[in-house]
């Protein structure tokens, strides 16, 4: 919004006051016909958002426009208001948005989704959508962008944690373009909010540093005066409208039943007679009817091009987290202007991110212990071509922010998960800390892809590759001091001629009687096992699989010709690299005989050397197990 705009005349809002009227019908109508939706949320928030569209710094002809403002709908229910406004605003055809809403093969989704344009994040997981506009807020701060940052959000999604970690974080940030708006229509699914959960919405943004405007939500000139208030004060801002949800009908209106109900065709008829509209709900299934689906051609258009610099070559022991800082702060140095930027959760002598920080201050963040805002706020930074990286420990970065990494995936975001201090590497800490879930948990991502490397040296050359990659990736690592991976001859393996391929397995030990599979902090474990073996005229293959996720097949036909195939890794041992490779030896019709060594139950707490010995993942427990079960 340009706060230098005239202000909307009365006639201006009257006319508007006509649009919401149609768009609550087109609420109605659509919501009746799919038997499913949101009506009562929808209708309670038009108003807000149909006076927001008209004043926000928006073109329906060019939806993707860089300099735009950007509205965010964090309570993605609202979504037959959110299709019934953009169509009124021109962005598309209001009959289409009726005819297919949550119809198989339509864009117009039961939950907001980017694939329709003028919607920026799919939503629907309450509680994210603050930390979205955080992530665009600062995307356009590092682009020099000057823009606001709108959220709509309802009153029982304030019950979410994670909103407090977002206005906490927008405060500490200065983020004073974002201006959020609270549908305050006193009901959710089971009724009061008052009495499903008690809360101070007021009160706690205040807290929180927030200035907040109070409002009646359905009075035009009330919200456009709010608007214009909130965008100038030198603060993030919270307006909170006093609503009723089912506005407009006499019979929905303050029902909680209609928050997620549709009309029958008979309630239809009245309510729509009450807002002196058309029942042409007929014409509408007709349209239905005629819809086909179409194949979606979504394409990401995301590219880079930075300076990735010259490999670092490690010769002594050193930890992979280490490499992965010193490779980030070199390609900061060599890429001052570049859009990159990196965020820590209070851990930053563990992930290593001092390096990047000191070189670019400016584009490292420090979120506290915030672990759920930051997973929302990197992908939505990443969306806007920017390369973020998310550094964290394993349990907090991955399994703590599931459901966020889910929505980014769905939201199609660029996001670098860097995260350090998994498997039973983490040692002392205990089986609260040991993230050996890792690699089950992420194959359930369509759109993530995993790259786990051997050492340091496969490490620097890992960053050097993902800084240039679109797309969202995991990038997890130990915590233990690694020797560096040595050929048979002792030469360094991962040495400067070494370019990371994504989907490709490194053959580190030839042989002919097996082949071991392992990744990451096992991969020094099984070399050494192969070569204690080899003394005892058992010759086995060595693979190193850092992307597990896209199995190199040409090094499984390999290991099969072996007749004897070995998995080994310090993760849970039902859902990791064993099962990845057994399902994909089976899909490809290649038989052996097959050995699984890996974590098979939570452990205890010790040295991570210790660990590996009493578990046997070490070099000598992996030997043992082998010879054992060759008999």
């Amino acid at each position: 919004m340009d706060i230098t705009r005239n202000k909307l005349t009365s006639e201006e809002l009257a006319k508007i006051g006509i649009l919401t009227n149609q768009a609550r019908s087109a609420i109605l109508k659509m919501t009746t016909l799919a038997k499913s939706g949101h009506p009562g949320g929808s209708m309670s928030s038009i108003d807000y958002l149909m006076v927001l569209l008209h004043l926000a710094k928006i073109d329906p002809l060019k939806p993707d426009w860089e300099a735009r403002d950007r509205i965010i709908t964090s309570c993605g229910h609202i979504s037959p208001a959110v299709y019934s406004a953009l169509a009124l605003m021109g962005y598309f055809s209001l009959d289409n948005a009726i005819a297919e809403f949550r119809l198989l093969g339509s864009k117009f989704e039961g939950h907001v989704e980017p694939s329709v344009p003028g919607v920026e994040w799919a939503s629907g997981n309450l509680g994210q959508g603050l930390s979205a506009a955080c992530g665009f807020a600062l995307a356009g701060r590092m682009k020099n962008i000057s823009n606001h940052i709108f959220v709509l959000m309802g009153d029982g999604e304030q019950q979410k944690g994670q909103l407090c970690e977002a206005r906490r974080f927008a405060k500490k940030y200065k983020l004073n373009n974002i201006v959020a708006f609270c549908d305050n229509n006193h009901l959710q699914i089971g009724g009061d909010i008052k009495l499903i959960m008690p809360q101070n919405i007021k009160e706690n943004y205040i807290s929180d540093g927030w200035n907040v405007i109070e409002i009646d939500g359905h009075d035009l000139q009330q919200i456009q005066t709010a608007i214009f208030s909130a965008v100038q004060l030198d603060n993030p801002t919270l307006i909170i409208g006093k609503t009723v949800m089912g506005k407009g009908v006499s019979f929905m209106e303050n029902s909680e039943k209609y928050h997620g109900a549709a009309l029958s065709e008979d309630q239809l008829e009245k309510a729509l007679q009450e807002i002196n509209a058309e029942n042409n709900l007929s014409e509408y299934q007709r349209l239905r009817n005629q819809f086909r689906i179409e194949p979606s051609l979504q394409t990401s258009g995301f590219s880079y091009d930075f300076n990735s610099g010259n490999r670092r070559i490690y010769q002594e022991k050193t930890d992979n987290r280490s490499a992965w800082g010193n490779a980030i702060s070199d390609i900061a140095n060599l890429n001052p202007k570049g859009l990159i930027a990196v965020f820590d959760c209070d851990l930053q002598g563990s992930v290593k991110t001092k390096a990047f920080e000191t070189v670019s201050p400016e584009k490292f963040f420090q979120s506290g212990i915030m672990e759920h805002h930051v997973a929302t706020c990197t992908g939505a930074m990443s969306k806007d071509n920017i390369q973020v990286f998310f550094a964290d420990f394993g349990v907090f970065g991955i399994d703590e922010t599931y459901n966020q990494h889910r929505l980014n995936d769905i939201n199609q975001t660029n996001l670098k998960l860097i995260t350090t201090h998994v498997g039973l590497d983490v040692g002392e800490d205990g089986k609260t800390h040991q993230c050996i879930d890792y690699l089950g948990i992420m194959r359930n991502l369509f759109g993530f892809k995993v790259i786990i490397p051997g050492d340091p040296n496969q490490t620097d050359a890992v960053i050097r590759y993902l800084v240039n990659q679109p797309g969202n990736y995991l990038v997890p690592m130990g915590r233990s001091k690694l020797e560096t991976i040595k050929t048979s001859d002792r030469e360094i393996f991962y040495g400067q001629e070494y370019s990371y391929e994504y989907g490709k397995a490194d053959l580190i030990r030839s042989g002919s009687d097996g082949a071991i599979f392992c990744m990451g902090t096992v991969v020094n474990e099984a070399v050494k096992a192969s070569d204690l073996l080899k003394e005892n005229n058992i010759s086995l293959q060595v693979w190193n699989i850092s992307s597990p996720l896209q199995l190199d097949e040409k090094a499984l036909k390999v290991a099969a010709q072996t007749r004897l195939v070995i998995t080994c890794e310090d993760h849970n041992i039902n859902t990791g690299l064993g099962s990845l490779i057994i399902e994909k030896l089976a899909l490809m019709d290649l038989s052996a005989r097959y050995l699984k060594i890996g974590v098979e139950k939570y452990c205890d707490s010790g040295k991570a050397k210790d660990l590996y010995g009493y578990y046997m993942i070490d070099s000598k427990g992996i030997a043992k197990k082998i010879t054992t079960f060759l008999g």
